[in-house]
């Protein structure tokens, strides 16, 4: 507190002022006013003025000793006192800006970058800054009691300079005059630091010596500004329950505890808050922010980038050809949304401009201009030595990089720098080069312009030549969240960047080094994606692969990479993923399946009279996406799931779907919604001639729906066989509709309905229908349906009567022994044309076993049935052998996992594989078989008399002996196949439908960084030994 009088605080000083009879009337007015407050009462009558004194700090806070004074000077005229107090209010907001103007000198300020961005975002951040104005006026229709307000932005948007020159503008008294007399700065970093402090502690840590006058800051929190720089960075879990909030200013308790009773305002009732956070899913940010909040997103919009481009160019000719060139690609136009970004793409067009070279040809991808920006900051001309001196920094810091990524550090300490051999010349080059530069969070530490150079470097580093190094900051037990990295999907497109000879040479040749491991890891990448051919779940998603090769943009490498997919997942959330999938699809020659994603880039966007440009450009994007259903000769199967369609993108769908070329022959729609309610979808299903499977699933089935369902089914082109309605709700109530389709007399064969609760009445209604002379289903499907034994009579007569149906699968239904008994005591008679039954998970027990091996051993016509997940025991499956063994048993498979079978029951089993010729595919997965079991069964697979085609044995916990007679039979037997999957993980008995992801889900790992850190190159980094290399460059 600068120039402060040193009674000033002294209260003694105040009550020695006053006369005994003053003070006496004092001591009235003092008990009414604790009243007032609400305080807790203490008698005041024989209190002398020293007494007084040192009972009221101890007593309460500092701030309502100070108020409760303030207002009984006034009330007993005492002025002279009042103006002191005002005079020392006043003298300690003037204080506060001191200490702020300190705190908030511009940490760029010494940078080229720093200066200009200070000037771009003072001009054109007024519309925040009005906000910020209005959000604080209490006057004001925007404001409202204990308003927080959200400052949201992605890394370095901008939102750490809005805030400092909103502080800094209130310093100058250009902003929130007569509204906020203290600010109170906290950032996630310092607060990381902290366990437990009190309030009085936490707004003084900015203050010379820890001392702050707590007593005026908190005097009125109407006028008291909290800002929280980064919210989401916060480690602690802010989910504090309210009795655990504390009111009392100079109390200490945990931290979250602290923060959560300030921005519930149990604590400083009536304050404000300013919060800066990057768009998150995390509990924190949603927590507190309110319906009445105000919310604002930093971004560079398309105009704030016309007015960055003319400020920086300072010609308007050369911004037109830069913008030009930065909106026709979809990644530079993301590039240039972050200001800092922004500069290092407009200082390197510039530095070519004035080279003369065409910056349109060599200045493409965010890998080339990442290459000039580090060729151009860290080269001279002044020859080889320099040249490799130049080099030298390139690779230390390269090391440093990487050794940060993967372990977490984006702030480095100077013993991190000198462990990769940097000087304090270097730093120096580094940081008047704009590369390297002090971090604004943590003190005494350094940080990469930004994480995209730092992630261009990695790459450098992937293909370099280099050690390992592990740098000191990386083995701290604690990091931030903002530290704790793990998505490396940009270290891998810079990496496919270096790949293409042209934009690796900006590097090789200002540098004079070959990136020695290109040629390696291009061989290898090649021969990874041949092996995922091989096993196409090991990479689950494409987007981070897409946006890989239309980083590298080699025609032939990219159609080689490419040439082995038959089957592509993409997730689509902005023109962006629209445009890198459009590139990378077009050299997919082989794709058979195509599931597909489209969430936020049409939803909730119906233009209300035409679209706007930039709707446009979607559109323009998705309509050469859907014509991709009918130019590529080889696609037969598209999956549109988790998708949001507004009209005119729901009509360009439809109209690809209906082009006479589409050959399409499966189309599955899954969590889709629609703005015509999937009429014009439907109506357009009509008019394919290709299509023989049409599943929509997880989507309310409307009356209008089922009409238009009912006329494609009976079309006489229509050549639709399957209909799959998976998880839409249906019920009883919409079973006559179902029944309707049935008897349409159309192309249905297999009709899927698994995960509807169409209980027991449902089905009688749907039995009906299959009984029908019109229908001529083969296939149903009802898993998880809720039907009960009630329906089995229904049911049974369905399958001793129906002339067609083949297939009938109920897993997941409780229909018990007597159900059981029902559904199967038709398979005995002549009439019955079922060849496969699925009743795994049923809830029968070993008590029906009988009349089940009754009818394996007469019924010539069964090929498949599924009995697993039900109480068979050993006991049963003696019964079930028997029919096995039978000469007129026919079976081809059949399923008896998770049946509680043990190595009694294997004996039995094993004479069923020596005597049986006809089965080929046997089950036995999650049954506790014991090692003698396993060996009784492994031992009649090895005899030529077994024809078993593919086994499923559990072979988890096997003895050495046991694991060699494996071996043995895999030998002698190479063509037996092994089965690692169990019935409920088949398509369509799903329990429940496990779509590729939920609505509104996080995109999933795509696992392509398997690719990249299985290179031989990369395996010592990841795994950090401890032997790492640290000998010097």
């Amino acid at each position: 507190m600068a120039e402060s009088d040193s009674t000033d605080f002294d209260l003694l000083w105040y009550l020695e002022n006053l006369s005994d009879k003053e003070f006496q009337s004092f001591k009235k007015y003092l008990a009414r006013k604790i009243l007032d407050f609400k305080l807790p009462q203490f008698p005041l009558i024989q209190m002398t003025k020293e007494e007084l004194a040192n009972v009221l700090p101890i007593s309460y806070e500092g701030q309502y000793i100070w108020n409760m004074l303030f207002s009984i000077f006034s009330m007993m005229r005492k002025e002279d006192l009042c103006r002191k107090i005002i005079g020392r209010r006043n003298r300690n907001q003037e204080a506060c800006k001191a200490v702020m103007r300190r705190k908030f000198m511009l940490q760029w300020e010494s940078h080229t970058f720093g200066k200009f961005h200070y000037k771009f975002f003072r001009d054109v951040s007024s519309d925040v800054f009005y906000i910020l104005q209005l959000a604080y006026d209490s006057t004001s229709y925007y404001s409202a009691n204990n308003l927080n307000v959200f400052l949201m932005g992605e890394r370095a948007s901008g939102k750490t300079m809005v805030i400092n020159l909103a502080v800094l503008r209130w310093i100058k008294g250009e902003m929130w005059q007569n509204m906020i007399s203290y600010v109170v700065h906290l950032t996630s970093h310092e607060i990381n630091q902290m366990t437990n402090s009190s309030l009085a502690e936490l707004i003084a840590k900015d203050w010379p010596d820890g001392q702050a006058p707590i007593a005026d800051i908190l005097s009125d929190p109407k006028k008291l500004l909290f800002i929280l720089e980064d919210l989401d960075n916060i480690r602690f879990e802010l989910n504090v329950n309210e009795s655990a909030l504390c009111s009392n200013s100079t109390q200490k308790v945990p931290i979250p505890v602290l923060l959560v009773s300030l921005l519930k305002r149990k604590m400083a009732p009536g304050c404000w808050f300013l919060i800066s956070s990057r768009p998150t899913r995390g509990n924190n940010v949603k927590s507190f922010l309110k319906e009445v909040d105000c919310c604002t997103t930093l971004q560079l919009s398309k105009e704030k980038r016309e007015i960055y481009f003319n400020s920086f160019f300072k010609d308007r000719q050369r911004a037109s050809a830069a913008l030009q060139l930065v909106h026709e690609d979809e990644i530079l136009v993301g590039l240039c949304r972050v200001a800092i970004l922004c500069w290092i793409t407009c200082t390197v067009l510039k530095r070519q401009m004035d080279k003369g070279r065409d910056f349109q040809l060599c200045c493409q991808t965010p890998t080339d201009l990442h290459a000039h920006f580090l060729a151009d900051a860290l080269t001279s001309e002044a020859g080889l030595t320099a040249n490799q001196y130049h080099l030298g920094l390139l690779k230390r810091l390269c090391l440093l990089a990487a050794g940060g990524l993967f372990l977490s550090t984006l702030n480095f300490s100077g013993e991190d720098l000198r462990c990769v051999g940097f000087t304090e010349a270097d730093v120096s080059v580094l940081q008047a080069a704009n590369i390297l530069l002090p971090s604004s969070t943590h003190k005494d530490r350094y940080k990469f312009i930004h994480l995209n150079v730092q992630e261009f470097c990695t790459a450098i580093a992937f293909l370099m030549a280099v050690p390992n190094y592990l740098i000191p900051s990386g083995s701290r037990e604690y990091k931030e969240k903002r530290e704790q990295y793990s998505d490396f999907n940009q270290v891998f497109t810079f990496i496919f960047g270096l790949l293409n000879a042209n934009r690796r040479k900006i590097l090789e040749t200002s540098f004079g080094y070959q990136l020695p491991m290109v040629d390696s890891f291009k061989w290898y990448s090649v021969g990874y994606m041949k092996y995922l051919d091989r096993d196409p779940e090991k990479l689950t998603h494409h987007m981070p692969l897409f946006y890989c090769l239309y980083e590298n943009r080699e025609e032939e490498f990219v159609k080689t990479i490419v040439d082995a997919l038959m089957e592509v997942t993409v997730y689509l959330r902005s023109d962006k993923d629209m445009m890198v999938s459009l590139y990378c699809l077009d050299y997919c020659c082989h794709l058979r399946t195509l599931k597909l994603s489209v969430q936020h880039i049409f939803q909730n966007k119906e233009p209300l009279i035409r679209p706007t440009a930039s709707q446009m450009k979607s559109l323009v994007y998705w309509r050469e996406i859907c014509s991709l259903f009918y130019t590529m000769e080889s696609l037969w199967e598209l999956h549109i799931f988790d998708n949001d369609l507004n009209g005119i993108s729901e009509r360009i769908l439809s109209k690809a779907l209906e082009h006479s070329s589409c050959k399409l022959r499966t189309l599955k729609l899954s969590y889709v919604s629609t703005a015509s309610g999937f009429e014009d979808l439907l109506k357009a299903l009509a008019r394919n001639r290709s299509l023989t499977y049409l599943s929509i699933n997880c989507t309310s089935i409307s009356l209008n729906m089922f009409s238009l369902l009912h006329d494609i089914l009976h079309e006489p082109t229509c050549q639709i066989s399957h209909l799959s309605l998976m998880k839409c709700d249906l019920r009883a109530s919409e079973c006559e509709e179902i029944a309707s389709l049935l008897i349409s007399g159309g192309s249905l064969r297999k009709l899927t309905l698994s995960s509807n609760p169409l209980r027991s009445d449902g089905m009688n209604i749907l039995c009906d229908a299959l009984l029908h002379p019109n229908c001529t289903l083969i296939s149903l499907v009802l898993v998880f349906c809720c039907l009960t034994e009630n329906c089995c009579s229904a049911l049974g007569r369905v399958l001793l009567f129906s002339p067609t149906l083949r297939q009938l699968d109920l897993c997941v239904n409780r229909l018990k022994n007597y159900g059981v008994l029902h559904v199967t005591f038709p398979l005995l008679f002549p009439t019955c044309q079922l060849e496969e039954l699925h009743l795994s998970g049923c809830f029968f027990s070993s008590d029906i076993c009988q009349y089940i091996a009754i009818v394996i051993a007469t019924n010539e016509k069964l090929r498949s049935l599924e009995i697993g997940s039900n109480k068979i025991e050993d006991a049963g499956m003696q019964l079930l052998c028997g029919g096995l063994r039978h000469p007129n048993c026919m079976l081809v498979n059949i399923g008896l996992e998770e049946c509680m079978l043990t190595s009694a029951c294997c004996r039995s089993l094993a004479s069923v594989l020596t005597t049986n010729k006809t089965l080929e595919r046997l089950n036995l997965l999650q049954n506790h078989l014991g090692n003698d079991g396993v060996a009784k069964l492994l031992e009649s697979l090895i005899s030529p008399d077994c024809v078993l085609k593919v086994v499923g044995l559990p072979l988890t916990g096997l003895n050495t002996q046991t694991q060699q007679l494996l071996m043995t039979v895999k030998e002698r037997k190479p063509s037996l196949t092994f089965l690692s999957e169990t019935w409920s993980l088949k398509e369509g008995r799903e329990i429940g439908v496990t779509p590729a992801s939920q609505p509104g889900s996080i995109i999933p790992n795509s696992n392509l960084d398997y690719m990249f850190f299985k290179f031989p190159r990369m395996s010592a980094a990841m795994r950090m030994s401890n032997t790492a290399s640290r000998q010097p460059l």
